[in-house]
């Protein structure tokens, strides 16, 4: 921030602004600076609209002189608008002189009044046409860093994809909810049929960006040992991987919900896939409540692919075992999963006798 001149207004500026400010009347107030002071030096009367006034400053202002422009707005009738004249071909001291004098202006005539300012360096930069053009840069929407692009992109994604209200009847639709996103029928189809299948396998989804619609991307038998190699190592994506295993009692088939997301990953697809995970999920819950799998109440999520081995799914499923010691000594062993059982509470220590 540049340093302040400490040059003060002049009485007379002040009672001219005062009185220009009541009357209504004036236009254009010129105002210079002098012996260490900034002085009113030229006033027009308004004689038509601001931008057809503004012609009558190219025979006011000079060259190679820079001056403060006090102009009176249209609208709000109450406003005043500061133009800053300094032209290139000013002297260097001239120029820093009223750089640095602009906030001292404007704080002893009072800066509510003036709700816009205008900094121009020729007579070019003062024509109607400029000034409807600075109008125009003011109204137009301020730029947007990627980072703000990407989430007004997503934001209004979400708006057009946004469910329409149905009353009070539910949706037979098992689209979920998030950002909206659309399933297909082969989506569909191919989530339910792993559901009643045999054996291991999975069923892999990504989305389409531009429609907010669930693909299929593929189908396969994979096993617990080759899973990790099964997703995409650079793109999130979603997988139902069916799972059989003994961790649980009495054994069975888990169709397990993945959600994995390479730190790699665009940006916008991250947002966009972490957004539409619990409806995905909700979704899949529904589709599947009546197949002959079980459906894991817990999703498993990574930013890893390669971490998706069997004890990382044990861990993140809580199928960790608890080997506690009965009151006879024996040891039994309880499963954290969904159908976790209480183990034996150990007895305490014989009393002693006296």
């Amino acid at each position: 921030m540049s340093a302040t001149s400490g040059i003060g207004v002049s009485q007379e500026l002040s009672l001219q602004f005062s009185s220009a400010v009541d009357s209504k009347s004036v236009r254009f107030l010129k105002v210079s600076i002098q012996n260490e002071s900034i002085v009113y030096d030229q006033s027009i009367p308004i004689e038509g609209s601001l931008t057809e006034d503004l012609t009558k400053l190219q025979d006011l202002l000079q060259d190679d002189v820079p001056a403060y422009i006090l102009a009176k707005l249209d609208d709000p009738a109450t406003d005043w608008l500061a133009i800053y004249y300094v032209p290139d071909s000013a002297k260097v001291r001239d120029k820093m002189l009223y750089a640095s004098t602009r906030a001292s202006l404007l704080r002893n005539l009072g800066s509510t009044v003036f709700t816009d300012s205008l900094f121009a360096t020729s007579k070019a930069d003062l024509t109607p046409e400029a000034y409807l053009a600075h109008l125009k840069h003011i109204a137009a929407p301020k730029p947007l860093s990627a980072r703000e692009q990407e989430m007004e992109d997503i934001r209004l994604a979400e708006l057009s994809n946004a469910p329409a209200y149905e009353g009070s009847r539910a949706r037979t639709s098992i689209v979920g909810t998030g950002v909206g996103l659309n399933w297909t029928t082969n989506v569909e189809n191919a989530v339910a049929e792993l559901g009643q299948e045999e054996g291991s396998g999975i069923v892999i989804l990504t989305i389409d960006p531009a429609s907010e619609t669930l693909l299929l991307s593929s189908t396969s038998p994979v096993t617990i040992d080759t899973l990790k190699s099964s997703l995409p190592s650079s793109e999130p994506c979603y997988a139902f991987f069916a799972w059989p295993h003994s961790h649980s009692d009495p054994p069975r088939r888990e169709i397990v919900f993945i959600y994995s997301c390479p730190a790699v990953s665009p940006v916008k697809h991250r947002m966009l896939y972490s957004s539409g995970c619990t409806g995905v999920f909700q979704a899949a819950k529904t589709l599947l409540a009546h197949s002959s799998s079980h459906f894991s109440a817990r999703k498993v999520e990574t930013s890893d692919p390669t971490e998706l081995d069997e004890a990382y799914l044990r861990s993140e499923l809580s199928f960790d075992t608890i080997v506690a010691s009965g009151g006879n000594g024996a040891t039994t062993k309880a499963p954290l999963g969904d159908t976790a059982k209480s183990f034996a509470k150990p007895r305490g220590p014989a009393r002693r006798r006296p």
